[in-house]
Formats: C-alpha cells, sequence, structure tokens
C-alpha cells in the first residue's frame, strides 16, 4: 500500500521545508501557507521517501524536506507516473500530476548546498490539486489514473 511518509511546507521558495503535522490542500491552489500555492501547474511536490534513502546514505543527518518537497512517498514508483495520472491521498484530496522533473532554479542552490545533491530535477513529481482535503503523514495514495 502507498502512503504519505510526510508532509513538509515553507513560506519561501527554493529553501529546505519543514516537515509539519498535516496539510490542507485546497482546490486549484496548493497548500495552505506554502510558497509554491497559487494558480499554476507546480502546486504540490511529491518525492519518493526511496529516492530520499539513497541520498541519506551518504548524509544520514537529512531531515524531511531537505530537497523542498510538500508530499514524500513510500510504496509508489512516482517515476512510472504519467502525465495526467491522478491520485487521491487520504479521504478526499486528489493531484493531477502535470510535470515530471524540473530545471533547477539555480547552480548551487539552497538545497544542493544542503544535501549535497538536488534530486528534484530528476526525480521530483509536480502536480495541481483537483480537490482539496486535509492531507498527513499515514494517509493511504491510491492511483486513480
Amino acid at each position: 500500500m502507498a502512503r504519505v511518509e510526510a508532509v513538509c511546507i515553507s513560506d519561501r521558495k527554493g529553501v529546505v521545508k519543514k516537515a509539519v503535522s498535516q496539510v490542507e490542500l485546497r482546490t486549484q491552489w496548493g497548500i495552505e501557507s506554502d510558497a509554491h500555492a497559487g494558480k499554476w501547474h507546480r502546486q504540490v511536490s511529491l518525492l519518493a521517501g526511496e529516492s530520499i534513502d539513497q541520498v541519506k546514505e551518504i548524509l544520514p543527518e537529512l531531515e524531511q524536506g531537505a530537497f523542498a518537497e510538500n508530499i514524500i512517498t513510500r510504496g509508489l514508483d512516482l517515476a512510472a507516473l504519467p502525465l495526467g495520472s491522478r491520485l487521491r491521498i487520504g479521504a478526499t484530496a486528489e493531484l493531477e500530476i502535470t510535470q515530471i522533473g524540473k530545471e533547477c532554479h539555480n547552480i548551487g542552490c539552497a538545497i544542493k548546498r544542503a544535501t549535497g545533491d538536488c534530486i528534484m530535477p530528476r526525480e521530483g513529481i509536480f502536480a495541481r490539486v483537483v480537490t482539496g482535503g486535509t492531507v498527513t503523514a499515514g494517509d493511504e495514495i491510491v492511483r486513480l489514473s
């Protein structure tokens, strides 16, 4: 079963995010109180916990949110999800995958300096919020399409 390992937010773009107990996803907006929320296609970022584990072998002190990810997943092959895929998280939240990977903002960004690597450009998945809802660590993730 795929699940949410952690949820993270920040009030600025381009910095590490902080793990929080829960987030509120707002339809067509993103995560309340997160710098990436807005009317665009990258409202929420997801990163597989399995990808983070590989970096933690080198840097075990990494904390959740180190790659500026909003939702850390476990047991879901994010790399296999095509654009347009839909995920239900928890009871009501629904995301649509809009982008796979991204161009790094800046050579030597804060994330790369903190972690030694920025895996989001290669392994990050981005989504828009189709249906809002509360998301917490431990919530089930179901692929709808």
